[in-house]
């Protein structure tokens, strides 16, 4: 059986960072907006917004690095889960476990000024005289 989830999208806010209360794991919680690759009868782009989770050191990494509007690659698996609210309804809530975040894009930078280390470590002077 296979369970398989890839996506790339935009983050709609600032990851949210929590630690577990009995086991002191650390979660992050994110959202990615990803556009649909087909237009509407109206001729409008929908878009979908997926819940995503991340754990442990990867949730912190992700906290810590991405911002609201960030492109992201997430890969990762699809979770069905259920919970009671207050007031004993039953819920059931869809969100991808993230195995892998991959940052697609740079932050913005206020002083032109690489950002970080790894920033830095990706530039790359490209020659002038490039066939394509």
């Amino acid at each position: 059986m296979l369970n398989r989830v890839i996506l790339i999208g935009r983050l709609t806010r600032d990851p949210e960072l929590r630690v577990t209360s009995q086991s002191g794991v650390s979660v992050a919680t994110f959202t990615v907006a990803v556009d649909r690759p087909f237009q509407s009868q109206g001729g409008q782009r929908e878009t979908d917004f997926i819940d995503c989770v991340a754990w442990r050191r990867l949730a912190e990494t992700v906290a810590e690095h991405m911002k609201k509007g960030r492109l992201v690659a997430v890969d990762g698996r699809l979770q069905i889960r259920s919970y009671e609210t207050q007031d004993g309804q039953r819920r059931r809530v869809a969100e991808v476990v993230a195995e892998d975040v991959r940052f697609l894009d740079r932050p913005r930078e206020s002083g032109g000024a690489a950002s970080s280390e790894d920033d830095r470590r990706n530039d790359v002077e490209l020659p002038e005289d490039i066939p394509f």
